[in-house]
């Protein structure tokens, strides 16, 4: 049975990388059935158009999902953002930023985690330090100069010592730099969307929550 998070990413027509490595393998369902699931599914040479409500409504889903976001708190996001709207120089990239900046997705940047659901579990169960105080918090926003770091006890945990090989070649955004040895990073400056890379149009997720 295909993964039910195989399925939002098949329904959607994009890939979210809820599944880790599994989503750069030929096993990855997007790259075996890459049309939407159900048994009808591969029948639908043409699929019927959607409403301009429904493209927003898609949009918003690849966004939200990309994050790993539940809808009440990715909507507190985008109506904080709204609201704001006409103030600020550029909405999209206020909003790119502050889901950017979320301690899960920055353990996921740095490559700790293979998907923002395992670094929002990793953050849940303590094991960072944000300027040497535990946060357990996914949604804790960093901000430019903290100074992120694993937490000693679990520095020789089988977990990260299998991960070292893997963090020498990963490559943060800009926005973070890393040092290995010390397993630290420090948040440089703020992200932009243009390394964020959302599979989404902002601007459609805008018009859906100004309804």
């Amino acid at each position: 049975m295909i993964n039910s998070k195989c399925k939002i990413c098949r329904r959607l027509g994009v890939k979210l990388f809820l599944k880790g490595e599994k989503c750069l393998s030929p096993k990855c369902p997007m790259v075996k059935k890459p049309y939407p699931p159900g048994i009808k599914g591969k029948r639908r040479k043409k699929m019927r158009g959607l409403s301009e409500y429904g493209k927003e409504l898609q949009e918003k889903q690849k966004l939200k999902n990309w994050y790993h976001l539940g809808e009440r708190q990715f909507k507190k996001y985008v109506k904080g953002v709204l609201a704001f709207r006409g103030k600020v120089e550029d909405a999209t990239s206020l909003l790119i930023e502050k889901l950017e900046m979320r301690l899960d997705n920055v353990i996921f940047r740095l490559g700790f985690a293979s998907s923002r659901i395992q670094a929002g579990q990793l953050v849940n169960h303590g094991h960072f330090l944000v300027n040497g105080k535990k946060v357990n918090i996914p949604s804790f926003q960093v901000k430019k100069g903290d100074k992120i770091s694993l937490h000693p006890r679990f520095l020789k945990s089988k977990f990260f010592q299998n991960l070292q090989p893997k963090l020498k070649k990963q490559k943060p955004p800009s926005w973070l730099f890393f040092h290995l040895e010390k397993l630290e990073a420090e948040v440089k400056s703020s992200p932009t969307i243009e390394e964020a890379a959302p599979p989404a149009e902002i601007s459609a997720i805008f018009e859906y929550y100004s309804r």
